[in-house]
């Protein structure tokens, strides 16, 4: 695992050092990522149909089983990377009632596209390092993102649903039973920001 992690970094790199060659005849708006073009056509517009300033309000289901509780929401601002290289987001979370931010996380998203899937990294303040996740759309147009590395026990999976002109839906579920059945436990509604 780690021989494809460190592979995916070194693509990375040389994905943006190859870009960055041209970026003096470029203008900085294409490096600053002020350009969503290319995020907005092909595979790649499987999250760059999220790109924009989200309002997140959240809810945490409790140890019953039954009971959803609201959380103190979020900001998650979704940014398109040299206008297609990856689609990089922003999480940042409110802290309680006057009490300031627990911190933020960032992931970047990259398409393969010899595996027709997302290689995904996250880091965050409260959870140094890096999480990889993989991603591939189902047969809904849902976006459906399972853990790699480090192992999550019980397994978990992200869905982002389709986006409608109200904003879009986001899911984590839990899976007891090696992945069955799924039950979720944690999900957010994403409107845009005024």
């Amino acid at each position: 695992m780690r021989t494809l992690t460190n592979r995916f970094i070194v693509a990375l790199i040389l994905i943006l050092a190859g870009n960055m060659a041209s970026a003096e005849s470029q203008g900085l708006d294409d490096v600053l990522m002020k350009s969503k073009a290319g995020c907005m056509t092909g595979p790649m517009a499987q999250f760059g149909r999220y790109i924009g300033d989200w309002d997140i309000a959240d809810q945490t289901l409790q140890q019953d089983g039954k009971t959803w509780v609201a959380g103190n929401g979020a900001r998650w601002n979704f940014t398109c990377v040299g206008d297609g290289i990856a689609v990089q987001d922003f999480w940042m979370p409110n802290g309680a009632e006057g009490s300031p931010p627990p911190g933020v996380g960032t992931n970047l998203r990259i398409y393969d596209p010899e595996n027709q899937r997302w290689e995904v990294t996250w880091t965050a303040t409260r959870a140094p390092g890096q999480t990889h996740i993989q991603a591939k759309a189902d047969e809904s147009g849902n976006m459906v993102m399972h853990y790699v590395s480090p192992a999550q026990n019980p397994p978990r999976r992200i869905i982002f649903f389709s986006p409608t002109d109200e904003g879009w839906n986001w899911v984590m579920e839990l899976s007891f039973d090696n992945e069955k059945t799924w039950t979720p436990v944690y999900k957010i509604k994403a409107t845009l920001r005024d």
